[in-house]
């Protein structure tokens, strides 16, 4: 276990992309599944080292966080520290608490805090949760108006087979045979002394005599969660909010963590945004625009505005209608309606009778 090097254990090398992870883990994991070995015992070891191998390396911040422990020599090299062996001298110490990966399968800090009158065991007390990000798309007028839109995500939780337990219904449990009930393994590099969790029992210092099938012996399932969001009026593509306890479930009686939603507001078809100003395009045709006219628009909280297009308005031309714009805390911006002078495709013989009478009314060229 101390010389475990999770690319090995697939059969890959630390250039692996995540699509050869994820098919040399889909291959090792049918061939060394205990429903298809069950007269072979090492067939379940071997399966329990992929899948905790997989699940380091197939999720990209552990991978990430475990390639820069593995760059320190932190699953190399190592020589097991016996039990009662004298602090490491010269007063150096490394702190690996910084590189936790949210567990190996599950535990908590890969490393543990160093030999400082004795091991600190921190893979035996209350862990948080994993804090879950989602982008959620939010229709424009809910982001503008504010309102609530449900979301359904992905989180751990206890495997309701075995409890949390990690052991099929009926096993037994006994003390771990590689760290012998501890929960941790001890090991010095170079002068230093560190503790991880132990893989085998996966820090409870306890093994079942027969693993859950549901939960593979992890103790928890991945299952889909619906939440309904509340969206903020004024929210606009890359605002926040964090809703406490509703990411991952806690360990060891630790609290759940929380769920960040990024918003990502989707366009509309009528409105556009400029800061906390709506800007509403509006085709009018010639007449309107070369005689002048009055239009209707409607804001988007449904209010009716008039507007007095003055006339030779021309295509592009913005009026503004203040306070019917965004509004965020105490701030609010203004409606700027955009007009945009729209050309018949075809005439009608006396439309283009007219037309070729105004033309030469007013000595223009065509």
């Amino acid at each position: 276990m101390a010389q475990k090097d999770f690319y090995a254990v697939l059969g890959l090398t630390s250039k692996a992309t995540a699509d050869e992870i994820k098919k040399a883990y889909r291959k090792l994991a049918k061939q060394y599944h205990p429903d298809a070995n069950s007269s072979d015992p090492k067939a379940a070891e071997r399966f329990k080292e992929i899948s905790e191998a997989h699940n380091v390396l197939g999720d990209p911040q552990k991978r990430k966080k475990y390639d820069e422990m593995r760059s320190l020599g932190a699953f190399d090299g190592f020589t097991r520290a016996r039990r009662g062996a004298s602090q490491p001298r010269g007063g150096s110490s490394i702190n690996f608490e910084d590189f936790d990966i949210g567990g190996l399968g599950g535990l908590g800090d890969l490393f543990g805090s160093m030999f400082g009158g004795g091991a600190k065991q921190r893979s035996r007390a209350p862990e948080q949760g994993q804090s879950v990000e989602t982008m959620l798309d939010v229709p424009f007028r809910t982001a503008v108006l504010g309102g609530k839109v449900p979301v359904e995500m992905e989180v751990s939780e206890q495997c309701a087979t075995c409890a949390g337990t990690g052991g099929a219904p009926g096993s037994s449990a006994k003390v771990c045979a590689e760290c012998n009930g501890r929960g941790v393994l001890s090991f010095v590099q170079g002068g230093f002394a560190v503790n991880r969790p132990c893989p085998v029992c996966l820090g409870k210092g306890q093994v079942p005599s027969e693993p859950c099938k549901t939960c593979a012996g992890r103790g928890e399932i991945s299952s889909r969660k619906k939440v309904l969001i509340t969206v903020p009026p004024g929210t606009d593509t890359g605002s926040k909010i964090r809703m406490k306890g509703q990411g991952g479930r806690g360990r060891n009686g630790g609290p759940a963590g929380d769920l960040v939603i990024v918003f990502k507001v989707k366009p509309d078809r009528f409105y556009t945004r400029e800061g906390l100003d709506l800007v509403a395009k509006v085709p009018i045709n010639i007449a309107q625009a070369t005689l002048g006219s009055k239009i209707n628009v409607k804001s988007i909280d449904g209010k009716k505005v008039s507007l007095r297009i003055p006339a030779g308005t021309p295509t592009g031309k913005r009026f503004r209608v203040r306070g019917l714009g965004v509004q965020k805390d105490t701030a609010r911006g203004d409606l700027m309606v955009e007009v945009s002078v729209s050309v018949p495709e075809e005439l009608s013989e006396e439309q283009k009778k007219a037309m070729e009478e105004f033309a030469a009314a007013g000595g223009l060229k065509y």
